[in-house]
């Protein structure tokens, strides 16, 4: 019942902020939650204490999110430069082993970047992209698991998460791509069903990877969940998982 409950009222205030906030109100919203879910990512990463240097981190996270919520951002290669300097200066001044060093500052790309293009989808499309976006990966996530519930024989990633099955997948990817290419045409004029059907399996797929990318990260960990900021769902980062993967394949489906 908490997690039901819980999911419920997630589901109301995202709704609320993408029909409510304006345009800057969702930036800024985005970028509290790329510093709240970067926080929990190097959390993770060092289980043994507090994470060292994290101020910079985030906001480096930060930057990045709200460079990429521009619709026009700059070059990327500056957010990359950025990227590499901080990696530079764990490694030599602060005596960060590079592999160490390099997952830390992932957090720019992993979560800052994505969470950044969503709130840019929103400037691009008006507030219909970012609900499709996300009611799609919403649909693949629950297909994912009544299906796997009702029919899951074949574990799909048993060393990562022994849950999660073929057949959940498989319902996963044909009633998101369904959803987002009848729903699609509606909340983006304009755009034709052939293409959305081709995005929803490529959101799907990714959205996936995404899940599967961040419960390798806690099983190296030895966690369960990233936090337990959310009751019955743990932390952000495990609510965003599949949208942070899934997120670039929308926004450059609009770009082209």
């Amino acid at each position: 019942m908490t997690r039901l409950l819980s999911g419920v009222v997630l589901g109301a205030a995202t709704l609320a902020a993408i029909l409510l906030l304006p345009p800057v109100g969702l930036r800024v919203l985005a970028c509290l939650v790329a510093a709240l879910a970067s926080r929990e990512y190097l959390g993770v990463l060092h289980q043994n204490g507090k994470p060292p240097h994290l101020a910079p981190l985030l906001v480096l996270v930060v930057a990045t999110c709200w460079w990429m919520s521009d619709v026009t951002p700059g070059p990327l290669l500056a957010v990359l430069l950025l990227g590499l300097g901080w990696l530079a200066i764990e490694v030599v001044f602060l005596g960060l082993t590079v592999d160490r060093a390099a997952a830390r500052v992932l957090a720019q790309w992993y979560i800052g970047m994505p969470l950044g293009m969503l709130a840019a989808v929103e400037s691009m499309t008006g507030r219909m992209g970012p609900l499709l976006l996300i009611a799609t990966i919403a649909v693949s996530d629950s297909a994912q698991f009544y299906t796997g519930r009702l029919f899951g024989r074949r574990p799909l990633a048993p060393a990562i998460s022994p849950k999660k099955t073929v057949e959940g997948a498989v319902g996963g990817l044909v009633l998101a791509t369904v959803f987002v290419a009848l729903a699609g045409p509606a909340l983006l004029p304009g755009a034709g069903r052939l293409s959305l059907a081709l995005l929803g399996v490529i959101m799907v797929v990714l959205g996936i990877v995404g899940d599967l990318f961040e419960s390798r990260l806690k099983r190296i960990a030895g966690v369960k969940d990233s936090s337990v900021i959310i009751p019955g769902h743990g932390g952000i980062l495990d609510r965003i998982d599949a949208l942070l993967f899934a997120t670039p394949a929308f926004y450059v489906y609009l770009q082209v």
